[in-house]
């Protein structure tokens, strides 16, 4: 059993490295512009000239799917990188001082959560506007709750080593612990929390483009793609099948990364 779970988590990591490296050499991978239509090869079927076949005004969908990596990773990590900085931060705030102001802060938390977080993401995007950072910043201050429950529960017991004690009898400046002692030693955890994120924030970017509010076209995304598949999928099936199978893959190679971090 083992054995096999080291097998997943290795290829789990091989393809993230490979949906990586294909949004960073996306210029030398893809054979063409994920623009250029052909008028005489609109819906073909996979072959060698177009891997993942053409779209319904004759782009080569491989082109696409790998450019699109570009989009949907960048959105995702971005997004990750503001929920975890705004947990952090909120977390560490709420532990380190306690009492009423952690109770207060909690409560928001507890409140936040009660909304389902992607009703929430799509009324905000709907009343924002459907744009790539609106994306990225919605996604990014919805997800930060659950790393803030985290930091917090470590700030509670960090506040209460012999160092941090050690600081304020020093005369250091609550700024000073948190940014120095307390946040730094919260963070462990967050590493774990924020790669399940990544895949979380993935389906949130791909949902919303699918629907039109998130990435706009001409500009591909994961979710996109699959949008412009779906109104021919009884005829030209490879227009949304390979881009949901890099989105099936991707999510559950964070996850399972993510999973084995916490062992």
């Amino acid at each position: 059993m083992k054995a096999k779970r080291d097998v997943l988590f290795w290829f789990s990591l091989s393809f993230i490295l490979i949906v990586f490296l294909s949004a960073i050499f996306a210029n030398y991978i893809a054979p063409y512009s994920p623009y250029a239509i052909d008028p005489n090869a609109i819906l073909k079927p996979p072959s060698w000239h177009h891997l993942f076949g053409t779209d319904r005004i004759g782009r080569d969908v491989f082109s696409r799917v790998i450019y699109a990596s570009r989009i949907s990773i960048s959105v995702s990590l971005i997004a990750v990188v503001i929920s975890t900085s705004i947990g952090v931060i909120y977390g560490a705030v709420s532990g380190y001082f306690g009492g009423l102001i952690d109770t207060i802060m909690m409560r928001f938390v507890d409140i936040m959560l009660t909304f389902p977080v992607f009703f929430l993401i799509l009324a905000i995007v709907v009343v924002l506007g459907p744009n790539i950072f609106n994306v990225m910043i919605v996604i990014g201050l919805t997800g930060w709750m659950g790393i803030a429950r985290i930091v917090r529960a470590e700030a509670l017991k960090i506040r209460e080593f012999g160092y941090v004690k050690a600081a304020k009898l020093l005369g250091k400046s609550d700024l000073y612990i948190l940014f120095r002692h307390i946040i730094p030693n919260a963070i462990s955890p967050v590493i774990v929390y924020a790669t399940l994120g990544v895949g979380s924030a993935i389906l949130s970017e791909s949902a919303l483009s699918f629907l039109g509010l998130g990435v706009q076209p001409p500009t591909a995304s994961w979710g996109s793609i699959l949008s412009e598949g779906k109104d021919v999928i009884q005829v030209a099936w490879w227009m949304s099948f390979f881009a949901g199978v890099v989105i099936f893959l991707t999510v559950i190679s964070f996850t399972v990364i993510g999973e084995k971090l916490k062992k």
